[in-house]
């Protein structure tokens, strides 16, 4: 199947749909919009000003900015010329940024936000091939060494808007469109090549099952410089959906009841923290709110059979189903804004208990599988074909088969062109047959499902030689209202143990329950009793695995990992090496009585 170039996917959205509000922002008077129409001119302002500057077809330019209007805007600008866009994380560190526009050779960055256009400012001397600087709103003390987004668009005319629409026919599916630097949680960042066809493919076929209306909204929060939620953003915006950029993850919540959105991408991380916000304002409630709240969580537990899978449901469960709809569920939909008829879940496993509970709340999450090889999609649940506890059959045009090794391997439209400038290391993962090689381990149902297992390169082995998958154990252990984080470790050990991030809310609250009390806070680490509630929530959480798969010893942890620390991605997955190399000393008393010393890593 031939697919579009991104630029005619975009064009032929505006002239079909006409969206006379396809991008909202949030300003100082509250969220503002502006069409399709007003889009397009904005965006061949911009390529025009590209290509005056001496951008063309092959050239690299970076973008360097949390979501936005803008964000979309150069990237339509920059591929319109037939040159390719390099993503960069808007809080990426500087060491980081100035790599990438090292190894890309970007030519020129636009940026928005004062942070960013300091920190490029900053980083110029140290990047000799970048010879231009575009930023959204510049701060004034920078003006002489940064171009004025808002002065190139300005004059921007019906002649410019045609002139755009006659260079993006010349720009072929095949041409390279973007080279995005993967998150590092192993090893140095590569520059993953993705051509048109990669991404229009995977923002066609892998939404091609979903229903669009004229008045649907979609929240993007998850960082544009990352695959997952751009090329959702590419099938967003070819459908006619209205999409409202959110520049900070941590003000979702409020985004949620502002915009009403009805669809967004989301990664596990944020269903972990919603689940952990639900039980907590529940568990502060107090008399009879508490015991309906309780009471409606159990008949969610007790519906998850009917509403997660399908499956037959008496006529009292129904009635006892509507009620706690009506008294707590319908609340907590509201919370999310109201309207939420699609959550998709990706960037890493969703445990299957967390996806359960959603669904018996009548909040559809339908978790997909991809990377960003694969531009992302490869497998996804739909609508129409949902199983829980998987992350769906292959999309149209992609085939999946599982290696002797259980490794994933993928075929189709949407996998790479390579790594940029590492041959080697693009050999090392795709054949010259075209199947790549995901570094996961899963395996097919017998109706055709992928179920993920665990990254190969995270796969922990014992002393005594058994293979252990830490993820599923983490998810088990993160389904517990008292635990907020957790890391299992233990490769090369007699037994695995696991790192725990308490909720402390949870645990005073429970506390409180039962007449104790801690004060200082500090004491929660040193408590019997909470040493012994989180053993036993260990236990038995834990109790399905197989004995060298529990893990034996815990400790708890005072903070949670952060992107600020280094320790996440900014997809928010955990880098286990920098974890594991932080709280060795931790980890290493967790073994004292068992094991002889390891010697120390060396800063």
């Amino acid at each position: 199947m031939d697919y579009p170039a991104l630029n005619k996917l975009f064009l032929d959205a505006v002239d079909r749909y006409a969206n006379p509000k396809a991008q909202f922002s949030k300003t100082a008077n509250g969220w503002e919009s502006i069409s399709a129409g007003e889009m397009l001119r904005r965006v061949a302002g911009l390529s025009k000003a590209l290509g005056e500057l001496g951008i063309k077809a092959g050239d690299r330019v970076g973008i360097f900015a949390p979501n936005c209007a803008e964000w979309h805007v150069a990237d339509f600008a920059i591929t319109g010329l037939g040159a390719a866009s390099v993503p960069v994380y808007f809080n990426e560190s500087a060491d980081r940024l100035t790599y990438i526009l090292n190894d890309s050779g970007a030519r020129i960055v636009i940026t928005k936000g004062e942070a960013q256009a300091r920190k490029i400012a900053e980083a110029r001397e140290r990047v000799p091939g970048l010879e231009h600087v575009i930023s959204v709103a510049p701060p004034s003390d920078l003006h002489g060494e940064i171009l004025r987004y808002e002065t190139l668009i300005a004059t921007a005319g019906d002649a410019d808007v045609a002139e755009y629409r006659r260079r993006a026919k010349q720009v072929s599916s095949d041409q390279l469109a973007t080279i995005i630097y993967t998150s590092g949680t192993t090893g140095e960042p590569k520059g993953v090549m993705l051509n048109h066809s990669n991404l229009s493919s995977n923002a066609i076929d892998s939404l091609k099952e979903y229903v669009f209306l004229p008045d649907d909204v979609a929240l993007e929060f998850l960082p544009l410089a990352h695959v997952y939620e751009r090329t959702v953003g590419y099938g967003y915006l070819s459908r006619g959906v209205s999409i409202a950029y959110l520049e900070q993850i941590e003000a979702v919540a409020e985004a949620l009841l502002q915009v009403h959105p009805t669809m967004t991408a989301a990664v596990p991380r944020f269903f972990e923290k919603l689940y952990a916000n639900i039980l907590e304002k529940g568990h502060r409630e107090t008399g009879l709110k508490r015991k309906i709240f309780d009471w409606a969580l159990r008949v969610a537990e007790e519906s998850v059979p009917w509403r997660a899978y399908g499956k037959a449901a008496g006529s009292g469960l129904q009635l006892r189903w509507s009620i706690a709809d009506r008294l707590v569920y319908s609340k907590i939909r509201m919370g999310l804004g109201g309207r939420i008829r699609t959550f998709c879940s990706g960037g890493a496993p969703l445990a299957p208990e967390l996806a359960e509970f959603f669904w018996s709340l009548n909040v559809p999450v339908y978790q997909g599988y991809g990377l960003t090889e694969t531009a992302p999609v490869v497998t996804a649940n739909l609508p129409t074909a949902n199983k829980v506890g998987t992350v769906g059959r292959p999309i149209p045009h992609v085939e999946v088969r599982i290696a002797e090794d259980g490794e994933i391997l993928v075929k189709g439209p949407n996998v790479m062109q390579g790594y940029y400038r590492k041959p080697a290391e693009t050999r090392d993962v795709l054949s010259e047959d075209g199947w790549f090689r995901t570094g996961d381990i899963g395996k097919l149902d017998a109706d055709g499902y992928l179920i993920i297992t665990d990254r190969k390169k995270e796969l922990l082995k014992t002393a005594a030689g058994k293979f252990v998958a830490p993820a599923p154990i983490e998810n088990m252990l993160k389904s517990c209202p008292y635990i907020t984080n957790a890391i299992v470790v233990g490769d090369k050990r007699k037994f695995v143990s696991v790192l725990i991030v308490l909720n402390f809310t949870a645990i005073e609250a429970e506390a409180k329950r039962q007449g104790r009390d801690f004060a200082p806070r500090s004491q929660i680490f040193v408590d019997p009793w909470v040493r012994d509630l989180i053993s036993h929530e260990v236990e038995r959480l834990t109790a399905s695995l197989a004995q060298y798969e529990k893990p034996k010893r815990f400790a708890l942890l005072e903070q949670d990992f952060t992107y600020a620390s280094g320790e996440l991605t900014y997809t928010l997955k955990m880098k286990r090496r920098v974890i594991e190399e932080r709280y060795q000393d931790v980890i290493a008393r967790l073994y004292a009585d068992v094991e002889e010393p390891r010697p120390q890593h060396q800063a």
